[in-house]
C-alpha cells in the first residue's frame, strides 16, 4: 500500500512540475511578465512594436515621439534598427508605463517603454536623433524631457539633424503617403 502511495505522489509531482514548466514556457522567453513589463515580439517601425500584454498580443505606439516612416530612407530603417537594438539589449522584455489616454484611434496601446536599466526608450530615440517630439495632450508626462532630448540631438547634429538628415517630418510624409 505504501509503495502505491509513493508512486502516486511522485506521479502527481511530475505532472505538476511538467504543467508549471509548460505554463512558464508559454510566455516569450519562458518568463512570466508582471503588470509593469511586456515581452516585445516584433519591432514594427521606429515608434511602434508588437508585444504580449497580460497574455494578449497588442500593438504599442510609443508616446510623445514620431520616428521616420520606413519609406523615408534611410532614416526609417535606422530608427527601426535602433529600437530593435535597444529592446534586444533588454532581452526583449521592457517596462511599460501609461499616461492619461491608454489607446489611440487605431486601437494601439499608447505607452512609454523602459529598458531593464531604467532608460526611457522613447527619449533615447529622440536623443539619438532618430525621432522627433510628437506631443498630444493629455499624454504629456515626459514632454519636457523629450524637448530637452531633441535640443541636445539637434545641437549634436545626431541622426536626422546631421548632414543628409531627414527632409520631411514623419507627420508630413504620412499626409503625402497615406496608408490604404
Amino acid at each position: 500500500m505504501k509503495k502505491t502511495a509513493v508512486i502516486l505522489a511522485i506521479s502527481v509531482l511530475a505532472v505538476v512540475s511538467l504543467l508549471h514548466g509548460w505554463i512558464s514556457a508559454s510566455a516569450p522567453g519562458g518568463k512570466k511578465a508582471d503588470e509593469r513589463s511586456v515581452f516585445i515580439e516584433k519591432v514594427v517601425d521606429g515608434d511602434s512594436v508588437e508585444a504580449v500584454v497580460r497574455g494578449s498580443r497588442v500593438q504599442i505606439r510609443l508616446i510623445g515621439i514620431d520616428a521616420p516612416e520606413l519609406g523615408q530612407r534611410p532614416w526609417g530603417k535606422k530608427a527601426k534598427k535602433y529600437l530593435e537594438d535597444v529592446i534586444a539589449a533588454s532581452g526583449w522584455e521592457v517596462g511599460i508605463e501609461y499616461d492619461v489616454e491608454k489607446s489611440d484611434k487605431y486601437g494601439r496601446v499608447l505607452a512609454y517603454l523602459r529598458t531593464r536599466d531604467g532608460k526611457l526608450v522613447n527619449e533615447e530615440l529622440v536623443r539619438a536623433g532618430l525621432a522627433v517630439i510628437f506631443t498630444f495632450p493629455p499624454n504629456v508626462k515626459y514632454a519636457d524631457r523629450f524637448r530637452t532630448a531633441q535640443i541636445i540631438a539637434r545641437e549634436n547634429k545626431a541622426g536626422i539633424w546631421g548632414k543628409g538628415g531627414l527632409r520631411q517630418l514623419p507627420s508630413d510624409y504620412r499626409k503625402e503617403h497615406p496608408r490604404e
